[in-house]
């Protein structure tokens, strides 16, 4: 199919991409990797007047250290992510979700802050940033300011993003010596989670110190398991001890029924992920 009429604007700064916002009216649309919003294009679900496209923004690609976080551009690309060496060392367990995102065409062109900024709760990103206390930076007419990831999701495919801002850069603090794993459930390859878990844990004097986990596709929005935190606090890394915190994993979410799956398959689901993910970043 072929896409409704639409003005392009191609920006060369954030500021020119907020003022083309701002001029171009509430049904404007961002670009960033496409490869959820031309499919939406194609088939008219979407009608934009202006479609406003970041690609050619270079200050919102790269990774960088600043206070003990780290900044990650919002149009840097999967494959990038998964490349990082920042990444790979200070927050392993978004690298490990962003691996198993769709096929490598996909994750070359996608990016970070799309799939964020599309808020699908079946989407692999952003149960990991929301474990990891992540806060999303927004630029609009009024300058910039950080959103933590908790206020950010708000519904299904609905943020804390203004009609006349975007995401400019995502903040995530160091988890270094964290050990992490992603963890989920989808009936073909290379298709949306049916759900998914973000596990993440800190072991200091054979004990668990911290504990982090986050829930794909088990509500609206991504859910951090809190329950299952606290299981966890100050318990050996055993087996045992992994069972029993996640047989909490559902508590607090509310995910819904449709042809991938029904509710409580989906808590069943929830527990038995979360299961093998800590077992995983916990070693045993």
């Amino acid at each position: 199919m072929i896409p409704a009429e639409f003005d392009y604007v191609a920006p060369s700064t954030v500021e020119e991409a907020v003022h083309a916002l701002r001029d171009a009216g509430e049904d404007a649309k961002v670009l960033a990797g496409g490869q959820s919003l031309l499919p939406v294009l194609r088939m008219r679900l979407a009608a934009p007047s202006t479609l406003v496209d970041l690609g050619k923004v270079p200050e919102l690609r790269g990774v960088r250290e600043e206070d003990g976080n780290l900044v990650i551009g919002a149009m840097t690309t999967h494959h990038e992510v998964v490349r990082d060496g920042l990444v790979n060392e200070h927050a392993s367990l978004l690298a490990l979700a962003t691996r198993t995102v769709a096929d490598p065409q996909v994750r070359h062109r996608g990016t970070l802050g799309g799939s964020l900024a599309h808020a699908d709760p079946a989407g692999d990103l952003l149960a990991p940033v929301l474990a990891m206390d992540g806060e999303m930076v927004l630029a609009g007419p009024q300058g910039r300011r950080s959103v933590p990831a908790d206020e950010f999701f708000v519904d299904h495919f609905t943020t804390a993003v203004g009609a006349e801002e975007l995401l400019v850069e995502v903040r995530v603090p160091k988890h270094t010596g964290w050990s992490a794993h992603y963890e989920k459930f989808n009936r073909v390859a290379q298709a949306w989670s049916v759900v998914g878990v973000a596990a993440a844990v800190l072991v200091e004097g054979g004990r668990i110190a911290r504990a982090r986990v986050g829930l794909t596709n088990m509500g609206s929005t991504p859910v951090r398991a809190h329950e299952v935190e606290r299981a966890l606090l100050g318990a050996s890394p055993t087996g045992e001890a992994v069972r029993r915190a996640a047989e909490r994993a559902h508590e607090g979410t509310n995910p819904g029924s449709d042809a991938g799956a029904d509710a409580d398959y989906r808590r069943h689901l929830a527990e038995v992920l979360t299961g093998r993910a800590l077992a995983t970043a916990a070693g045993v």
